[in-house]
């Protein structure tokens, strides 16, 4: 209690005993002891929560906001169509259900319906389109989707930005690969002039992902990679540090075995590119500071080996380890590029006999073939635990 002040005593610096001995009136000379006692009495009663299961606790504002923008459907004229959450369900478990035969209709229904009530959550295509064709028939349930080869030619290179746009117009990710195309200043034959390179083509399809995205209210989502032999890697890794430069996009390195092997050694590093019959015409391709043999996508009409390898011109020479620091450097203060080990991905994929990974998801998680896609999905895990917070806590397994 404060010094002169009667009728009050200060509870918190009390030790448990002293708390009981006060509850128990042995402070004769303070007055109010039963008043205390009931005080006291209130505290202990205030801080023992009832445990409850997780599906009892109602949805936070933000989550309600999220669902209502994100994925509530709603017509035309803004009327809420999904007049609660589990209208949601209902919407996206009919839409599941209604591909089964006829008969198994309603059971998949009800299967899927009381999953969804319990803690399965599809990403937010599957939620926001699902059973709403009738609102929006051009959208997708897929999240994310790789394009396919993007090939050296303006011809395909510019019909991929025809396909990503309408891929995203759909409301899916997708990444490419971009290291496919010639280096900058190279020679192109039928124009008779030199290519801006890669990174050039890289601003159209971010132009591109930008104004599709402004028509709608999801941003649209892409992933550019682009190998670590590409003489123009340097200009990738440092792409993002130029203000407001390739903003729609992620980049990812797709880093070698080989080059990880320079590192390791200090070594040198061959910065190099495909070549075809007509460019090495008179020249000594066994000479390896000039030529080298390396794995490349595609069938572009280059020169290859008996074991599949494709023979890359070198343009130049780089210490390994110093393109490391300035990959880490860069990753260090601008969070890009990402670093996709990439002949370790196609080690490990079960589909490596028929298929040649060279891309990624938007997002990164998921390794794509050309023309792959996936489907995104997460279990509310806490829904399943019983008596939370309490000595008899543990998992429903069961359910």
């Amino acid at each position: 209690s404060e010094p002169g002040r009667k009728g009050s005593v200060g509870l918190v610096g009390l030790s448990p005993s002293g708390l009981e001995a006060a509850c128990q009136g042995d402070f004769p000379d303070l007055p109010n002891t039963h008043s205390l006692r009931s005080r006291v009495a209130a505290m202990s009663t205030a801080v023992k929560l009832k445990t409850r299961d997780a599906r009892s606790i109602r949805f936070q504002e933000a989550s309600l906001d999220i669902w209502d923008k994100k994925s509530r459907l709603t017509a035309k004229d803004g009327t809420p169509i999904d007049r609660s959450m589990d209208d949601t369900y209902k919407r996206v478990a009919r839409a599941l259900a209604d591909v089964e035969r006829e008969d198994l209709r309603e059971h998949w229904y009800e299967q899927f319906l009381w999953a969804l009530r319990r803690g399965a959550i599809p990403a937010g295509r599957v939620t926001s389109n699902a059973g709403a064709q009738q609102h929006k028939p051009a959208t997708s349930t897929i999240n994310c989707t790789v394009s396919g080869t993007v090939r050296d030619s303006m011809d395909d290179t510019l019909g991929k930005v025809h396909e990503a746009g309408l891929t995203q117009k759909a409301g899916c990710g997708i990444g490419y690969e971009f290291s496919t195309l010639r280096p900058r200043g190279a020679y192109v034959s039928g124009a008779g002039a030199y290519t801006s390179g890669p990174l050039s083509f890289m601003d159209i399809y971010d132009k591109m992902c930008f104004t599709v995205s402004s028509a709608g209210g999801r941003r649209g989502a892409q992933m550019g990679t682009f190998d670590v032999g590409h003489p123009d890697v340097m200009e990738f890794i440092r792409a993002k540090r130029e203000a407001g430069r390739l903003r729609q996009f992620n980049l990812s390195l797709l880093v070698t075995d080989d080059f990880m092997q320079a590192v390791r050694e200090d070594a040198d590093w061959k910065l190099a590119f495909p070549v075809t019959e007509a460019e090495v015409e008179g020249h000594d391709t066994g000479d390896t500071e000039r030529f080298v043999w390396r794995e490349w996508p595609g069938d572009g009409g280059y020169v290859c080996n008996e074991e599949g390898l494709v023979l890359c011109k070198v343009y130049k020479t780089l210490p390994a380890r110093r393109m490391w620091d300035v990959i880490m450097s860069s990753t260090y203060d601008f969070a890009e590029p990402g670093f996709v080990l990439i002949d370790r991905v196609n080690e490990m994929n079960n589909n490596w006999w028929c298929e040649n990974i060279r891309a990624t998801n938007p997002c990164g998680e998921q390794p794509l073939p050309p023309y792959g896609s996936c489907l995104l999905g997460s279990i509310n895990l806490t829904s399943f635990v019983r008596d939370p917070f309490t000595e008899e806590s543990h998992f429903d397994w069961a359910e």
